[in-house]
């Protein structure tokens, strides 16, 4: 089973990252998706999750966490702006010390921590805003007996400059 994974879209998802991601039999977005990206995303993979991020409007109907049963375990999610940076990812492991990894955004930086358990897998951000080192995603392939991860970062989009009159 194919889990696309992407974070932080700010509204803007990068087109590439839309084409890579397209057929994954799950997308989930980890938070701070923006207007018009939930549509964008629904034809992209037979089932979509989000989580709400900080930036999300309160009325989003989205969860501020959501748990997983996928095969060969389960896969947390949620946002984690709920903590600061320094202690973020181990509060992230003590609220879903049952899952065998927590997806989370937040920070704009990738994060592929799978030497302890639960693993943390931060994507990075899939559109411009502050998408340290290029826009990025991650896919898990999660099997009953193995899980691998693949996280890959893409050349930042120049900006348009706006000519003017």
């Amino acid at each position: 089973m194919r889990i696309a994974l992407i974070a932080d879209t700010h509204g803007y998802l990068d087109p590439r990252i839309a084409d890579a991601i397209r057929g994954a039999d799950i997308l989930v977005h980890a938070g701070d998706v923006g207007a018009g990206i939930e549509a964008e995303i629904a034809p992209l993979a037979a089932r979509i999750v989000i989580v709400q991020g900080n930036n999300d409007p309160a009325d989003s109907g989205w969860p501020n966490s959501e748990v997983l049963a996928l095969p060969g375990g389960d896969l947390a999610v949620m946002h984690g702006h709920q903590w600061p940076a320094k202690t973020r990812h181990r509060k992230l492991r003590e609220q879903f010390p049952d899952a065998r990894a927590i997806v989370c955004g937040h920070s704009h930086r990738r994060v592929q921590q799978s030497d302890e358990n639960p693993w943390l897998l931060n994507p990075g951000a899939a559109g411009r805003t502050r998408a340290y080192g290029g826009p990025g995603w991650m896919d898990l392939f999660a099997e009953a007996g193995q899980w691998r991860v693949h996280g890959e970062s893409l050349e930042p989009q120049p900006r348009r400059r706006r000519k003017p009159g």
